[in-house]
């Protein structure tokens, strides 16, 4: 168990935050500047200060094993989770989001945050599963220097430290907000929300009042402001099983999933010359994406006739596609394959849309300038290249974007790690862009 903050206690703002609204208009952009400087100044003070005692709440986190698939242990990191917001005084309200499980430390488990009162919210949004590990060791943490390591640390249980110790630097600096910070933390992000984010989605409980929200995701310094939308399969090909002396009697699953697979490869072809014009890291990712294989099995022995075999289907949607087509481009050619006599079945493993949000609107010029405040450069945009829970925000229409502390190259990986002084850096982007907007 380790100690949120020290003795000190919320005292008087070390900035003035009260002004009226025609005073802040008539202000020179030098005493603006000058003004996010010093809150900069102050936030980042605050937050050096307690670096070993983040670090020591991102080490417990990454010491729970929520892995996901198959999504493990959601209840306890829920426990532990909630008992670390109400001890910084944090309001929180809890939701258990299935009850298919027997195992109740297994069932989905949604925490909902907040800070403040008013009746809108900026939302902070974070999730506390992550990708399997590669070996068990990667659950017992370790720190190097300012590095922890570990699975999920930099995805993105660091980014979830980042986001709570935002809010208690507003807290304990005694800023007044006009309105409240959310922060929602949320299991199943990493197969597509099913049991968190969509589910609060369609309860009518996520974002509400919001005006617009920041994830955590491992953004590499960049600022992710749109998302690909996605559609991934699990496709099955029977036949039937007979000696291989005896092929003749038989049906060969693997020979008719190529055949599947070949029909594919025609519209994998034709999907892949597509562009996006957004922003994006390479010129190499701005190309639509259909995978087929990333994962594949089938059979039960080198001389037995594989009675059923699979493979996967992961398709990537530029936000200049329209998901329903592209899906709909999928199913025709499954439907076509069962016609011609290829047995088969298919599951929707996930499904999501794309989203962009403007960097031109209030909460990106807001992000953009906290950036610049804490980085002393200037905040870059760009498209995500996978799938982004922003996307559950923006179709509410709320402006929605993803800035994290960790790296994209070092995520889901077997040395996956976060620096504490990114964290701390981000919690006060987060600090700033969270203040300035619920005082505009």
């Amino acid at each position: 168990m380790i100690a949120i903050f020290g003795n000190r206690r919320p005292g008087t703002p070390i900035w003035s935050l009260a002004s009226p609204e025609d005073i802040l208009k008539m202000r020179t952009m030098p005493e603006r500047s000058a003004e996010r400087t010093a809150r900069s100044g102050a936030i980042l003070s605050w937050l050096r200060e307690r670096e070993e005692e983040m670090a020591a709440l991102v080490a417990d986190l990454v010491a729970i094993p929520t892995e996901n698939p198959p999504g493990k242990n959601y209840g306890a990191c829920a426990d532990f989770l909630e008992k670390t917001l109400r001890r910084t005084g944090l309001d929180c309200e809890r939701f258990a989001t299935s009850s298919s499980s027997d195992n109740r430390d297994d069932v989905p488990q949604c925490l909902l945050a907040m800070y403040g009162s008013g009746e809108q919210a900026f939302y902070f949004h974070g999730h506390f599963d992550v990708v399997p590990a590669q070996s068990p060791e990667q659950f017992q943490p370790t720190q190097k220097g300012h590095f922890v390591f570990g699975r999920g640390s930099c995805d993105m249980k660091g980014g979830i430290v980042a986001m709570l110790y935002a809010i208690l630097a507003l807290k304990e600096l005694g800023t007044k907000l006009k309105h409240k910070i959310g922060l929602t933390l949320v299991p199943d992000e990493e197969t597509g929300g099913k049991g968190g984010t969509a589910w609060l989605a369609r309860q009518g409980l996520l974002g509400r009042g919001g005006v617009g929200m920041l994830t955590a995701e491992p953004t590499s310094g960049v600022a992710w402001n749109a998302n690909r939308g996605a559609i991934s399969l699990c496709v099955r090909v029977w036949g039937k099983a007979a000696h291989v002396g005896l092929q003749h009697q038989g049906a060969n699953a693997f020979e008719r999933m190529h055949e599947v697979a070949h029909k594919l490869r025609q519209l994998k072809r034709e999907v892949e010359v597509r562009t996006t014009g957004l922003n994006i890291g390479s010129e190499e990712s701005r190309n639509s994406i259909l995978m087929l294989g990333g994962q594949s099995g089938g059979g039960t022995n080198f001389n037995v006739v594989p009675e059923e075999c699979w493979f996967t289907i992961d398709r990537r949607i530029n936000p200049e596609e329209d998901l329903a087509t592209e899906k709909a481009k999928l199913t025709d050619i499954l439907e076509s394959c069962k016609r011609e006599g290829n047995p088969l079945e298919w599951e929707i493993l996930q499904e999501g849309s794309s989203a962009s949000s403007s960097e031109m609107g209030p909460i990106g010029e807001a992000l953009s300038r906290s950036v610049f405040a804490v980085t002393g450069e200037a905040a870059r945009f760009e498209m995500c290249p996978g799938l982004l829970e922003t996307r559950f925000y923006a179709a509410q229409g709320m402006p929605a974007f993803a800035y994290g502390p960790g790296l994209l190259s070092v995520a889901h990986g077997p040395n996956e790690y976060v620096d504490m002084r990114k964290i701390i850096d981000t919690a006060a982007i987060y600090a700033l862009t969270a203040l300035e907007v619920l005082q505009a």
